[in-house]
């Protein structure tokens, strides 16, 4: 019920900054359509845990930040290896173990590995994940576990 709630919450917020009007016939079509959906969603199953990662919540800004700084210091040395020609752009392809056990978890260490400059996911089992990168320092940092273990984190209560 909780994921229900939250769900019809995420939704009315979303509609009322979508919305922009704040008239009684507006604002009740607003609230009729959230129920509306979210009954559905409720009735459909397809509310749960995994949907709405409530409990990754609280977390989730210090990771986004820490996130932002790994993107900026990736951003730069790929730049720098793009414009200096003696810096060594060595592209490797790699299999990695993976220790994530939700669905949620491994979704966003990939999405992670994706939106950091110079790293790539090929591919995401259960247990593994084969990644390309354009360094072989790129992949040494990935398996360090920093990244995996800051994300295990957010799960943590």
């Amino acid at each position: 019920m909780r994921n229900s709630l939250a769900i019809g919450f995420s939704l009315a917020l979303f509609w009322l900054l979508n919305s922009g009007h704040f008239t009684a016939l507006l604002l009740g079509f607003g609230v009729l359509s959230v129920v509306l959906v979210s009954w559905i969603s409720h009735r459909m199953d397809m509310v749960d845990h995994e949907s709405q990662p409530l409990q990754l919540l609280r977390k989730i800004p210090t990771y986004w930040a820490w996130l932002a700084w790994q993107i900026l210091l990736s951003n730069i040395d790929v730049a720098r290896r793009v414009w200096h020609p003696g810096n060594v752009i060595d592209p490797t392809v790699e299999t990695l173990p993976l220790a994530l056990t939700s669905d949620i978890t491994r979704v966003v260490y990939a999405n992670s590995i994706n939106l950091t400059p110079g790293t790539l996911v090929i591919d995401l089992k259960d247990d593994s994940v084969l990644v390309h990168g354009l360094t072989r320092e790129a992949i040494v940092a990935l398996q360090s576990g920093t990244m995996e273990r800051r994300v295990a984190s957010l799960e943590s209560v």
